[in-house]
């Protein structure tokens, strides 16, 4: 196998990574609420019901924002039915994926839930366009985040709440380009809509962060047209537009999978491009920045026959995906594409955070356990923060039939403030392992204080309930520091975290 070889270098960065990369996503689907964070009566759930035993994962995690109610969910929400005294909240249908909603975990409930993650968690809120429109959001706003003396921050004291929720990050509806979304809306009127509810959230307080809806992937048919329509009325009133992104194999077509993120990376890139142009037919000096709030690996194509067959159960197990090895890798390919696009990229919400495609699996009265896409996930939150480096890859590439010619070797870097390096790599080669060699200028680094890897004999291996420890990282072999040069060999199929001091 031929070496593939880059070059680290502190003169030539992408960007700071903001925290909010390491974001999540909790919605009322399946059983990531219910029997996943939230399940009063289970031994180790807490006088709020909330589960301990998940508290002390996703704190593990490292996760930062998480955004929530939806997802699809929300374009039905009405925000009014999640708040005051539990046993009088109303039973709802949710359109979305057929269930039925209980309400007994509202908007009290998700910023109680944050605080005793930590202060790291960050509430990033989404309003309902769908079916409703600027009066409900403005009054969720006031009873979020008004201190007191109105009907709405009164009626959040009344109900126990006496400190305002202080909710910055604010979404304007979800994937509102979608058919399948409740109150679906052309670009033109999602648009006017996002620009009217911006002026008047922005009226309550100048300072909110806003994320306006861009398209639901790039396959998308109005891809690029949406996001130049909406952001022609929402410039001047939005920080940010979203993106969304779900990978899964294709036929047995395991070559493609691994280069999912060849496509993430075009995705970025072309919404950058819609974006600066807009930005420069308006003559604005203002950059959008880009949210990725949901993205993953997911098996949608199992997901339609799941939810037709429901009759409005409660809390039903959807969307339940098991992750090997092999899924794993690609997912810490997709952090990597993130990552090499820290300047633009300032929100990332890992969808989801528990049950639902999730790191986190529970079993109802049971224990919790790591899927293997948490270890990624948890190693690039700890040591991912600081100045992404700028890596350009030279090396063996292959021919993938969906994604064009893939280097073998997808790899990022990020200096921390102390000096220290961690290069995150993938090794595509599902066969063969891959010499590594860095180059390293004006880095005052020695040593290689660890290198993880995530791999396995069998690619397909999975952690579950009867096995929650089959897959975990091991120790790397081989892999050193001398005269400034880096040189590793990283097994085939892998995912590696290589820590330099």
């Amino acid at each position: 196998m031929r070496t593939a070889r880059f070059t680290l270098d502190p003169a030539f960065t992408v960007g700071q990574v903001n925290p909010r990369l390491f974001g999540s996503f909790v919605e009322h689907l399946g059983r990531c609420v219910y029997t996943g964070i939230h399940e009063p009566g289970h031994p180790a759930a807490d006088e709020s019901g909330l589960r301990t035993d998940v508290l002390d994962l996703v704190r593990e995690l490292g996760v930062t924002a998480i955004r929530y109610p939806g997802g699809n969910f929300v374009s039905g929400y009405k925000w009014e039915d999640s708040v005051g005294p539990v046993e009088e909240r109303p039973r709802r249908l949710d359109l979305a994926w057929r269930t039925t909603e209980s309400n007994r975990f509202g908007l009290s409930e998700y910023i109680a839930f944050l605080k005793k993650i930590g202060p790291q968690a960050e509430p990033m809120m989404a309003v309902n366009l769908g079916t409703r429109g600027v009066a409900e959001a403005i009054e969720l706003q006031e009873y979020a985040n008004h201190p007191q003396g109105t009907a709405l921050s009164d009626l959040r004291i009344a109900h126990g709440d006496k400190d305002p929720f202080g909710i910055r990050l604010w979404c304007l509806g979800n994937e509102m380009d979608g058919p399948w979304q409740t109150g679906h809306k052309t670009a033109e009127e999602y648009g006017r809509i996002a620009a009217e509810t911006a002026r008047a959230m922005r009226q309550i307080d100048k300072d909110v962060e806003l994320v306006a809806c861009g398209s639901s992937g790039q396959s998308m048919d109005t891809f690029a047209e949406w996001e130049a329509k909406v952001l022609a009325e929402t410039y001047d009133l939005v920080d940010a537009v979203s993106l969304h992104a779900y990978y899964e194999e294709h036929d047995g077509d395991r070559d493609s999978f691994l280069a999912s993120a060849v496509d993430m990376e075009s995705f970025i890139e072309n919404v950058v491009a819609t974006c600066d142009h807009v930005g420069a037919r308006l003559k604005s000096k203002k950059k959008i920045n880009l949210s990725f709030d949901e993205w993953n690996v997911w098996y949608m194509s199992r997901t339609e026959a799941q939810v037709s067959a429901l009759d409005w159960p409660e809390a039903p197990r959807l969307l339940e995906d098991v992750y090997s090895v092999t899924d794993a890798v690609v997912f810490g390919s997709l952090l990597i594409a993130l990552l090499r696009h820290a300047d633009r990229v300032t929100v990332a919400c890992l969808a989801q955070l528990v049950n639902v495609i999730a790191p986190i699996m529970t079993e109802p009265g049971g224990p919790a356990w790591r899927q293997t896409t948490f270890y990624p996930f948890a190693q690039a939150s700890k040591y991912g923060r600081g100045e992404v480096l700028d890596v350009r890859v030279a090396g063996p590439t292959y021919d993938t039939k969906r994604h064009g010619t893939a280097d073998l070797l997808h790899a990022t870097a990020v200096r921390a403030e102390d000096g220290t390096v961690t290069v995150f790599a993938v090794n595509r080669s599902q066969t063969e392992p891959l010499p590594l060699e860095v180059a390293l200028h004006g880095l005052d680094l020695t040593s290689v204080t660890e290198h993880s890897v995530l791999s396995d004999t069998d690619p397909d291996a999975r952690n579950t309930l009867t096995e929650p420890e089959r897959v975990k990282p091991h120790a790397g072999a081989g892999t050193v520091l001398e005269d400034g040069t880096l040189t590793s060999s990283l097994e085939p199929l892998s995912w590696n975290v290589i820590r330099l001091g």
